[in-house]
């Protein structure tokens, strides 16, 4: 009779963050991200030699910014790129260089921190552990705070996707807690201002160029392509309104629950008064504009009165210079014949003459 046996797996408690010299808090975070930050990582991944086959086939970087007074939401506003190389078996971060740019960084925005790294690859390995603890250790990472992994995804035949993560320790021994960790993903989003928006969509305006170029418009073009697609939207919406109640589009409970909330913030004002404001707002903005133009031209007519009294002031003292010189020459052949007379008048001896009694 064959014995019965049962298997079971046994699960020990992970390491303390202590005994693995790892972050202490892991609690969930919000992460916010400043465009400049995407660009440049962007702009990291672009300038990678492609074609040189022992480059590494993604790039990684620091992330720097601003954390909360509780530590539950950070704020990234900037990041640099770190030299590093990926074999089979190892991975290797040039330290000094990481240590040397962050000193840098901090020194020009004391009151930002580090925050974490980044990497243009979705795909989390050992390596990535290995990285993550490194940035959130002691002594070169984010310690007590957990470090942010924000992963980019830079094919240019997708659209970007990003992703956030932090990490916990989990590990059999403290040996194995450097190279292993256990990566969550936390709640993200992308921050940006009215200005932020501009920039992104000239940006983005020349995705349909062939050149990939787009002219910068005009505060009046900005404007007015504004209120066109507002126009556009508001168009949109009212179409969708009218379908519901004709019973021709699906009800959506959450989008009319959104647009009620959008239409309660809305102020009250009459159509006249929103036409006036415009106009008011139309004569600040040509008149801030007639300014600046006049203080340009009257910077740059000043510059050229500057130089043209500096050339005025030099020809006027080559002048005077070559005036100095023709009268040190006038003088100086004068005197050469009247000493040439006195030699000849030096030459004659006289004899001496008596002295006549006067006439009576």
């Amino acid at each position: 009779m064959a014995a019965v046996t049962e298997r079971f797996m046994h699960l020990s408690r992970p390491l303390g963050p202590q005994q693995a010299g790892l972050q202490s808090s892991i609690a969930p975070l919000g992460v916010n991200i400043q465009p400049q930050a995407i660009l440049s990582i962007l702009d990291h991944a672009t300038r990678r030699d492609v074609r040189d086959a022992s480059q590494p086939s993604r790039v990684i970087g620091a992330l720097v910014g601003t954390r909360s007074e509780d530590g539950t939401e950070v704020e990234v506003r900037s990041c640099f790129g770190i030299p590093h190389t990926e074999e089979e078996d190892q991975v290797e971060v040039d330290v000094e260089y990481q240590k040397n740019m962050l000193a840098l960084t901090l020194k020009a925005n004391p009151r930002e921190a580090l925050l974490g790294w980044y990497t243009t690859s979705l795909e989390l390995n050992s390596f990535s552990a290995l990285i993550q603890n490194f940035f959130g250790s002691p002594d070169t990472g984010t310690f007590p705070h957990p470090a942010i992994h924000l992963t980019v995804s830079t094919d240019p035949s997708t659209a970007i996707e990003t992703r956030c993560y932090i990490s916990a320790p989990v590990a059999v021994n403290s040996e194995r807690a450097a190279e292993s960790c256990l990566f969550m993903q936390v709640p993200h989003k992308m921050l940006y201002g009215d200005a932020e928006r501009s920039a992104l969509g000239a940006i983005s305006a020349a995705k349909d160029n062939e050149n990939r170029n787009a002219p910068l418009v005009s505060d009046i073009e900005a404007l007015g392509a504004s209120i066109e697609q507002t126009i556009g939207l508001l168009d949109r919406v009212s179409e969708w309104v009218n379908g519901v109640l004709d019973e021709d589009e699906e009800p959506n409970a959450a989008l009319a629950q959104f647009l009620m909330s959008t239409l309660s913030l809305a102020p009250k004002v009459d159509p006249e008064q929103i036409e006036h404001d415009f106009n008011n707002h139309i004569q600040d903005v040509l008149m801030v504009g007639y300014l600046a133009n006049t203080i340009r031209t009257q910077i740059d007519l000043s510059q050229r009165l500057a130089t043209a009294n500096i050339q005025i002031g030099e020809k006027e003292g080559e002048n005077k210079n070559e005036g100095d010189k023709d009268g040190q020459r006038g003088g100086g052949k004068r005197g050469g014949r009247g000493g040439r007379g006195g030699g000849r008048g030096g030459g004659q001896q006289r004899e001496p003459r008596e002295p006549r009694e006067p006439a009576e």
